[in-house]
């Protein structure tokens, strides 16, 4: 297959600009689109079934199967392949030493109802995480625990932010977004078994060992203020972990992932 290449040399270009403000929610969102970088990134997705609808490439790159491979799948699907340079690459991705490959994919849908819940025994909850680190970091450790996705419950970050996107390491192709209001969620929830899991000070038995049950929703609140105390009420079952030394808790993402494998290794033994 004769694969095709547009090649932009200018920082002006109108094709430029728009895959730049990529960057930015607001034109995320009247697009529909969200950017990926990195050629390992992109094969995942790939693998995963998602093709990109645009995909750019710095001028000056080694050659590699996978991007072969890449460009092929684009071509295949009808998709555009841009051929630029790295000083335009970085203006496009944002980063100083930008990958050789990035692309353009359309959003997913994140509606709760197409949530099948019997489809995994694990899922990750957050409720108003606001730093997209986070957000990439548990949608990482959703794909290494076998989760079936991450439900983002009110004003979260956006999962389809260049940062969010990157620190998911591929994992925004393997894992489920959905986005709710607790009012939606909660209905939602209590419509099918689940079991609704957090940790807790309040009422709270020890986190090894619980009666973890699936399908079982792990949920975690907020960096600073932590769950809203009706929300933790809500839950099936509260759980606490030992905090050995001065810090009196745990970064988000790593309590979802602590408590995310303990949940696997209760269900699995």
């Amino acid at each position: 297959m004769t694969v095709e290449r547009r090649h932009i040399t200018g920082f002006s270009n109108p094709t430029v600009k728009a895959l730049r403000a990529l960057r930015e929610k607001k034109h995320r969102k009247a697009a529909g689109r969200f950017l990926a970088e990195g050629l390992r990134l992109l094969t995942d997705a790939r693998e995963c079934g998602h093709v990109p609808e645009v995909l750019v490439l710095a001028d000056r790159r080694e050659p590699h199967p996978l991007l072969a491979a890449l460009e092929a799948s684009v071509a295949a699907a009808g998709g555009e392949i841009i051929e630029t340079t790295p000083d335009i690459l970085a203006k496009i991705t944002g980063k100083d030493n930008p990958q050789a490959v990035a692309g353009v994919f359309a959003e997913f849908g994140t509606a709760l109802e197409a949530i099948e819940r019997e489809t995994a025994e694990i899922w990750l909850v957050a409720q108003a995480l606001r730093d997209p680190g986070n957000l990439g970091t548990m949608l990482r450790t959703g794909d290494a625990i076998g989760a079936g996705g991450l439900i983002l419950i009110d004003d979260c970050a956006d999962p389809f932010s260049v940062e969010a996107v990157r620190a998911s390491m591929g994992a925004i192709f393997t894992q489920r977004i959905a986005q709710a209001r607790w009012d939606e969620f909660e209905p939602w929830l209590r419509g099918a078994p689940a079991q609704l899991v957090a940790a807790s000070l309040r009422d709270a038995q020890p986190y090894r060992g619980a009666p973890y049950a699936a399908p079982c929703f792990v949920m975690v609140g907020n960096e600073s203020r932590g769950l809203p105390e009706p929300y933790e009420m809500a839950c099936d079952l509260r759980v606490t972990m030992p905090m050995k030394g001065r810090a009196d808790s745990l970064n988000a993402a790593v309590a979802a992932a602590v408590l995310g494998y303990e949940v696997l290794a209760n269900l699995e033994g």
